[in-house]
Parts: C-alpha cells; structure tokens; sequence
C-alpha cells in the first residue's frame, strides 16, 4: 500500500500558464525582448514574480500616458481650445478643479456651484476622491499652476488605481498570472487614465473580483458596494452572478454579496442623501436628463440618418435594449453546456451597458480591459480591440479640434467621426462575439483548454449545476467536466499558487 506521502508526490500540480508558450502573438511579441523565457530561467531571480513585473509594467505604461498629456500640462488646457484636441491630450481633471468648484473651497454636494451645475454631477466616493485630491493641492500662485499641481495629485492617486487593477486582475486567475500583462500593456488604458476619475471603480470593482475568486462573498460583495458608490456600472454584475448562483445553487454565497454590497453602498451613501439630499440627487438627474452625447449608438443613428432622438427616447430605448441583453444572457448562462465562467457575463453585461448608454466617453474602456483580461485572454482578439478603441481615442479629440479650429478646419470631420464611433462599436461588439463564442463551445475557452473549470468563480468553481435548461439539463451535469488536473486553489480559498513562474 503506497504511503501518503507516495500518494502526495505523485499527484503533480499544474503548472502556470505560460502565454509565450499558449499563445502565438504573445510568442511572437516577446521576441521583442529576447524570446520566451524557459521554465527554470527565473529560479535565480524569484524577486520577479509575474505580479511584481505587472504591477511594474502597470506603473510604467500609466507613466507614459503621463507624459503623453504633456502637451496639455504646459499650455494645452488653458490656452486655446483646440490644443488640447489636436494633441489628443485632453483632461477634465484641472477643467473641473476651477469648474466644479474645488479651488474655491466648495464642499461637493453641500454647496451649490455657479452657473448651469448647480451641484456635483459626480457618485459619492467620486467625490470624495476629487475632494481629497483638493486637499493635498496647494493653494497659492495662479490658478493655472493649482490646476497643473491637482492634475499631478490625481495622476499620482489614480497611478496607485492602475497598480491594484493590473495586480488583482494577474492575481484573480491563480494559473494564469501573466494575462494581468493584458492590462498592463493595453495601449488604450495609458492613453485614457487621467481622462476622468473613473480608474477608482474599476480597482474596487477588480479587487472584488479577486475575493469573489478566493470564496470571500461577502468581501466582494463590500468592494462592489464600494465601487457602485463610485460609478454605477459594478452593481450590474450582480446580474450575471444571481443566474450563474442559480445555476450553482448557491443562494447563501450569493446572499452575502448582495447584502454585501447594499449595506457597503448604503454607508457611503446615506449621510450625503441624508444631509444634502439635492446634491446627492444631482448624479442621477443628470445621467437621467442627459441629451445623447459622443459615441453612442444613438449619435452614430441620429447623425448618419439625420434623426432626432430626444433624451426621453434615448432613455427607453436603451431601457428596452438592456433588459433584452439581460433575458438573452440570463438565457444563455442557463442553457449553455457548461455554465459561463462570471469573467465572461461580467464582461457581457458592462459591454452591453456601454453599448446601449446615451454617451461613451474615451475613458469608459477602462471600465472593460480588467474585464476582458480575465474573459477572453487571447492577445489576438485583445489588440484588435484595442486598436479600434485606440482610433476611437484620436477620432473624438480630431473631430473636437475641427469643430473648434473655426474656419481653418483641423483635425476630423462629422463622417470621418462616425467611422471612428463605428470602430469602436464593431471592436467591442466583435469581442463580445468571441466571449459568446467561448460559452457555446467551451472547448474553445482558453482558460478552460488548459485545464481549469472557473478561476474567477470562486465557489462556482467546480461546482454542481442544480438548475439548467434547455440540452445542459441532460446528464452528465456537473459544471466540471474538463480533461486536466482539478486543483484546491482553483476558487474556494486554497492555498497560494506558485508566484515564480516565468513568461
């Protein structure tokens, strides 16, 4: 009878996954830098683990899309208006500093501004960041050089941003730690994190993700929480989780993230709605009164067909379209042959939000790349993506610019801007295509051909489908039916993965 110890050592843990070696433009890419590194390459170097060389790569890639607003820092923002178009270094980080009432001392929520923003457009912990960021700016000398230093304070709070989500996306899939380069190195996150403040959700929303994946329900269900007081978009993932929960049969998991994220939104929240309740209101009104804006489906419609649609319009056709996206992914998850991995409907649901909003902002892709990362890590399909968001990014600031130029007319007209809306809806709808894809014919899923169930799915990793529909409810119906070694680490707490594997 063999010992425990025999039985110990013969059962070999899987390796990490090596993109150079699972990937062919990874492979190919990393020729760039000497070639794939071999297996043992980094046995004497094990301070380079793969997340310490994302989180450095993270940092780095956020640096230069730093120096690639210097234009706007030295000039672009304060004089001339088309600067900072034909750059394509536009910010409202130091517009709002003066515009939203910051450097005058005024409490967001509490204090009305002058002008047609009577209050803060912006969700609670928003405001909370900018305000922090108003502190740590110095008052004196002009107001250009306040700007200047409270674009720097942000960019150095938002940098710490990038840092978490390219650490907790490498961390959230235990096996596959090098897709956290997916982040990292995705050109369009550089070019758009210090649009806007938006990198703040996204790290919540991508450390809850990484508990979700280690079984902590109740902590992703807080840093959710925490993310929706940010910006609205995490809590849609609440969605996919109810239907893939249901799948699963696990109700109480799925109970502790809504109760979770409710009582984490609530704090934020209640002492604003409580003590400045117009001011806290103003977020919601203006997202529901909003006309439609750059980007959208609705602008690409009214301009390319010349057809009004008022914001009223906007509104329940977007309505109507989501719930339809929502019965149709609810659908799927419930039928598909083996229950969808919740990277992939998490993925699903945001895109479609973007899809269908009244506006698409530049810097919404961050809301997207985290997300992608864990869906669909395939290099291929990820920078094709992000070279039509990438023409999207110098669409919007060429067609600003020749909109602003006057007579002299530089940069993008109205028709070539709707090429560039058309980029970027044809990017992300080609995306959400192949992820669907993955569903319906998981032997296509990279993460599930090498060998694992779920990474990101915490306790439905590998878990037992109780409810489906449709041809899964015939046996076999266990959600786990791969070729490949089943690990403890793969979602309900186990025990750290290796950190030294290579490239």
């Amino acid at each position: 009878m063999p010992s425990a110890e025999t039985t110990r050592t013969s059962v070999r843990e899987p390796e990490p996954v090596r993109p150079t070696k699972d990937d062919e433009v990874a492979a190919a890419g990393s020729e760039l830098i000497g070639g794939p590194i071999g297996r043992r390459a980094l046995l004497g170097a094990s301070w380079w683990t793969p997340v310490r060389v994302i989180a450095l790569v993270a940092i780095g890639m956020f640096a230069l899309g730093m120096v690639q607003k210097l234009p706007c820092y030295d000039s672009g923002w304060f004089f001339g208006a088309s600067t900072q178009y034909t750059h394509a270094c536009y910010s409202d980080i130091p517009h709002l500093y003066q515009g939203r009432g910051f450097a005058d001392g005024l409490v967001p929520y509490f204090d009305k501004l002058p002008g047609d923003m009577d209050y803060l457009e912006y969700p609670v912990l928003t405001g909370l960041f900018m305000e922090v960021a108003a502190w740590l700016t110095p008052g004196g000398g002009s107001i250009q050089h306040q700007e200047q230093i409270y674009w720097m304070v942000n960019a150095g709070m938002l940098m710490v941003c990038a840092a978490v989500i390219a650490v907790c996306t490498a961390r959230t899939h235990r096996l596959r730690p090098w897709d956290g380069l997916l982040v990292a190195l995705a050109p369009a996150f550089a070019l758009t994190a210090t649009i806007n403040w938006d990198l703040l959700a996204v790290a919540l929303l991508a450390a809850a993700m990484l508990m979700w994946s280690r079984g902590r329900s109740l902590a992703f269900g807080v840093l959710l929480g925490l993310a929706t007081a940010a910006k609205f978009y995490p809590f849609l993932l609440m969605g996919p989780l109810l239907v893939l929960c249901w799948r699963a049969g696990k109700w109480r998991e799925f109970g502790n993230a809504l109760m979770g994220a409710v009582g984490a939104w609530l704090v934020v929240n209640l002492p604003v709605m409580y003590l400045a309740p117009e001011g806290w209101a103003k977020f919601y009104s203006f997202s529901q009164t909003r006309g439609i804006d750059f980007g959208s489906v609705f602008l690409f419609i009214s301009t390319w067909w010349k057809i009004p649609i008022s914001y009223q319009t906007a509104n329940a056709w977007a309505l109507v379209l989501m719930v339809l996206v929502c019965v149709a992914m609810a659908a799927l998850a419930l039928t598909a042959p083996r229950r969808p991995r919740f990277a992939q409907l998490a993925f699903l649901i945001v895109a479609a939000f973007i899809l269908t909003n009244k506006v698409y902002s530049p810097q919404y892709v961050l809301w997207l790349i985290p997300l992608a990362a864990l869906a669909r890590p395939k290099w291929r399909d990820f920078l094709i993506w992000q070279a039509c968001e990438v023409a999207y990014f110098l669409g919007i600031w060429m067609y600003l610019a020749y909109t602003t130029s006057g007579e002299a007319h530089k940069g993008l007209s109205s028709h070539g801007y709707q090429f560039a809306i058309a980029a970027h809806l044809l990017g992300t709808l080609y995306l959400c295509a192949v992820v669907v894809r993955d569903i319906l014919m998981p032997e296509r899923d990279v993460v599930r051909r090498a060998g694992e169930d779920d990474p990101s799915g915490g306790v439905l990793d590998g878990a037992e489908d109780v409810f489906v529909l449709g041809a899964a409810a015939h046996p076999p119906r266990h959600a786990a039916h791969f070729d490949g070694p089943q690990v403890e680490w793969g979602g309900n707490g186990g025990g750290p993965a290796p950190e030294d594997s290579s490239l």
